[in-house]
């Protein structure tokens, strides 16, 4: 199989690009990336391996879409511009590449005859609906313009798939972390920011009392949903989406001591203003992904956290 990675330079995308290149099932991954949010870096590693291919293009660029799926089998499109904060900074920006440069990826793959889309989702569609554990058949009103790009995605892929009789997987991340995640920058994650403080010896900042919770999800789980969304077999597991986490709550607090017990470190956090758009509490039903995926999460959020950290602290 000929895959395509969009955002292969990325966090996500560039630790799936390492697994599909070792896969006896794959001759060919193709990355397309501008490198906005991604970095060259996360791939310099694979330059001489003949069956990667890299394209520095825009998913804004039709003709960057078209020449990226000609000759592709799948493609899991990863690449997106993240943060809830970014979107309501920059709501235009973040619509025209969410959902405009999704919709190019959908339609030069249907032009190219691409099997498969596998495509990046978020937890965020949940929106305002109260109940926990999320199930991927209740959502609620989205509270932020990135929310709204995500759910538009899962709208356009149903259309897609009845129409133009694609095959959609749709995986609903929730709060995936781990190596090459970018700490610096306004809109860094927690996760890396948490490290970034602890290694730099630096009080870092809690937004709210630290009550908040999510379901942390480490990247190798996430990598493993995307192979086992591209090459499923089953039918009744292709045209719906999944969540794809831990199942399991940590609070910031419980996730920032997690962090200080790893770094050996004694700091307090210091405790800012909660944002706006965030979710309070998030907790994902992974059983659908575990009965039609065969999706087993196999690294914990804690040994995930240690591995993180370890690899923060090498970059030093």
């Amino acid at each position: 199989m000929k895959i395509l990675v969009t955002g292969g330079a990325g966090f996500i995308g560039s630790n799936l690009v390492d697994a599909l290149l070792k896969d006896d099932r794959v001759s060919l991954v193709r990355v397309l990336d501008n490198l906005a949010t991604g970095s060259e870096d996360n791939l310099k590693h694979l330059g001489h391996l003949p069956k990667f291919e890299f394209l520095n293009g825009d998913i804004r660029s039709m003709d960057d879409c078209v020449r990226a799926c000609t000759g592709i089998d799948l493609i899991s499109h990863q690449a997106a511009l993240g943060s809830v904060p970014r979107s309501i900074a920059d709501p235009l920006t973040t619509n025209a590449v969410n959902i405009g440069g999704t919709l190019n990826i959908f339609t030069a793959a249907k032009d190219n005859g691409v099997k498969r889309i596998i495509y990046a989702a978020s937890s965020s569609t949940y929106g305002d609906h109260p109940g926990l554990p999320k199930v991927e058949d209740r959502i609620g009103k989205p509270l932020s313009p990135y929310a709204v790009t995500k759910y538009v995605n899962e709208l356009y892929a149903g259309v897609y798939a009845s129409l133009y009789n694609i095959e959609m997987i749709g995986l609903r991340y929730f709060n995936i972390f781990g190596p090459r995640q970018n700490p610096n920058g306004p809109y860094a994650a927690v996760i890396p920011l948490f490290a970034k403080s602890l290694i730099d010896n630096q009080a870092p900042v809690i937004n709210g009392d630290g009550s908040h919770s999510r379901d942390f999800t480490y990247v190798s789980n996430a990598v493993q949903a995307n192979i086992a969304a591209l090459f499923s077999q089953e039918p009744e597991a292709v045209n719906t989406v999944y969540n794809i986490a831990c199942g399991e709550q940590t609070s910031l607090l419980q996730l920032f001591e997690n962090l200080r017990e790893q770094a050996g470190s004694s700091l307090q956090p210091i405790h800012g203003p909660e944002r706006n758009g965030d979710v309070k509490h998030s907790l994902a039903d992974i059983s659908k992904a575990r009965r039609l995926l065969k999706y087993n999460p196999s690294v914990s959020v804690k040994e995930g956290l240690r591995h993180t950290y370890d690899w923060y602290a090498a970059q030093k």
